[in-house]
């Protein structure tokens, strides 16, 4: 893969990386769905896009993936759904990118991956930039939002560390969604007695779950064959920078200094670390 094909599909990811966040936080803050039904047709409606990708294709993608990555794509939807409900954004947000890089950079430091002076200078500063992109609205949340959002984040990192290697990445992440379907099947027939349905909301979890999860998962998957996971963990902190922008565009957020400065810190962060990473 040519460096500027990899720079668009990581472009692309990251997009719909925030686009996850920006749905999750519009349906359980804006909509009346509860976090178990968001979370499952979240969940199958990438199953059922990328079931669809597959046929097209003429693949088998049972033959793809792993239980063990879709048990970690379930828990992190699940998670992120239920500490959404009330945790703060700010504080999700920090709790859930730190859960993810602490995951990665301690499998990348046991794979033997190790990042130069000029990297690490790179990553703190990504990270002051992140926490001072979501300080001026952490609140205290509570212990279990809290466990919630580190449980989500954890499993995500190990999601993209079980994702290094596939050869088949759009095969492999519909087998992992096809496995992770009768979980959510599972947690839906528990949560009935608080079903909510709401139609907007409905809507925010299918175009989560069949366009920003499916098929970006699939591009991040591809992502993951070119980078470090060290690289990887670090890339992912545009994330909430762009969640921010999309805040501001569709929410009618604020656009303050804090927000720049932040953006600059960790954009600032990202380049160093791909700009002076190892040959």
């Amino acid at each position: 893969m040519t460096r500027l094909c990899l720079a668009v599909y990581t472009t692309l990811t990251l997009i719909a990386f925030a686009g996850n966040s920006l749905f999750c936080r519009m349906a359980l803050k804006e909509t009346a769905i509860d976090a178990a039904t968001f979370t499952s047709v979240r969940l199958l409606s990438g199953a059922a896009m990328l079931w669809l990708l597959m046929r097209w294709q003429r693949q088998l993608p049972l033959a793809h993936g792993s239980w063990r990555s879709a048990t970690a794509l379930f828990i992190y939807a699940v998670a992120l759904s239920f500490a959404y409900r009330s945790i703060d954004t700010g504080a999700g947000a920090l709790m859930l990118f730190g859960a993810v890089q602490a995951t990665m950079l301690i499998a990348g430091f046991i794979a033997g991956e190790r990042m130069t002076t000029i990297q690490s200078a790179g990553f703190v500063a990504a990270m002051i930039g992140l926490v001072i992109l979501v300080s001026p609205g952490v609140e205290a949340p509570s212990v279990l939002d809290s466990l919630l959002m580190l449980a989500s984040g954890v499993a995500w990192g190990m999601y993209s560390m079980f994702g290094r290697g596939q050869t088949n990445p759009a095969a492999a992440t519909a087998g992992n969604f096809l496995r992770a379907a009768p979980m959510t099947v599972a947690l839906s027939l528990l949560a009935l007695p608080w079903l909510r349905l709401d139609m907007q909301g409905v809507l925010y979890a299918v175009l989560s779950g069949a366009v920003t999860s499916a098929l970006g998962y699939v591009l991040w998957y591809r992502v993951l064959q070119h980078m470090r996971a060290m690289t990887a963990s670090t890339v992912q902190l545009a994330a909430p920078v762009i969640a921010a922008v999309g805040g501001i565009l569709l929410l009618g957020e604020a656009l303050t200094r804090d927000l720049l400065v932040s953006s600059v810190l960790i954009l600032g962060g990202i380049w160093l670390v791909l700009r002076y990473g190892r040959r």
